[in-house]
């Protein structure tokens, strides 16, 4: 049985623009929009499931993952 890895989902906050899509598919709540200018990632709730990646219109969204 292999060791399975973590994903979370991370913003390039540089050139999000803040839209709301990948809030609005979110299944566990776990991405809000910072100041009305980007988005940004609880990574305690993420669990890199790929939704909001898959929604964002700007392609700003990636799934990574992460050591733990």
């Amino acid at each position: 049985m292999g060791i399975r890895k973590k994903r979370r989902a991370a913003v390039n906050g540089d050139i999000c623009v803040a839209c709301g899509c990948c809030v609005k598919v979110c299944p566990l709540s776990a991405i809000q929009i910072r100041h009305g200018v980007r988005a940004d990632v609880d990574p305690e709730r993420c669990v890199g499931c790929g939704k909001c990646a898959k929604e964002c219109p700007a392609s700003v969204i990636e799934i990574q993952e992460v050591q733990g």
